[in-house]
């Protein structure tokens, strides 16, 4: 009866659910994730990383410069994407070429964002470490990458036309609204130091 009332992408859904849940449970332990964490951050800081964000500042604007061109690159591979899945965007080309298209570019975007993300923040990593919304970045980006990855990417692997449109649309919002949270909350980590 739960499952035939979920429809046929039960695994969908109740991936979703778990990351719900798991959103939820990280909160809750939030202060042992910092206690844990501290030596690992002091150690980010000593890194040969760590030294040349601290000591050479036109190095982490470079950085941060490829940083911020990569995740411009995100969001437009998210907006193509899902403003296809919408069917505001691009309707002349097949939506499967889109989103396939737009995955790759997707992932090499986050490979970039990673890998200077960790640059930066081994230049900062006490001061990051101090900030509740850099824990908020993470936690959206975790967020970000499992929606991606365990709840679009499975989903839209089906011809678009088998799927009920409404669970097309509410995919393509929550995708778009879960990598503006993404953007929103490393822009507020900005703000905050």
């Amino acid at each position: 009866m739960f499952t035939s009332m979920l429809g046929p992408h039960t695994r969908t859904i109740l991936t979703a659910s778990v990351v719900g849940i798991t959103l939820v449970f990280y909160f809750t332990l939030m202060s042992d994730a910092y206690a844990w964490s501290f030596p690992f951050f002091e150690w980010m800081e000593t890194t040969w990383f760590g030294v040349i964000g601290k000591t050479w500042g036109a190095a982490f604007a470079f950085v941060q410069t490829i940083h911020l061109l990569s995740l411009a690159l995100l969001g437009g591979t998210v907006l193509a994407a899902e403003g296809r899945v919408l069917g505001f965007l691009l309707t002349d080309v097949s939506s499967k070429i889109v989103i396939d298209r737009c995955h790759v570019l997707l992932v090499w975007a986050l490979v970039i964002l990673i890998s200077t993300g960790v640059f930066m923040a081994c230049g900062v990593a006490l001061k990051v470490y101090y900030l509740p919304v850099f824990w908020y970045k993470m936690l959206a980006l975790g967020a970000g990458i499992l929606f991606h990855f365990y709840v679009r990417r499975p989903l839209l692997r089906f011809d678009l036309e088998e799927i009920n449109p409404m669970i097309v649309k509410m995919t393509a919002l929550a995708s778009i609204l879960v990598w503006f949270m993404v953007a929103a909350t490393g822009r507020w980590i900005g703000f905050s130091g």
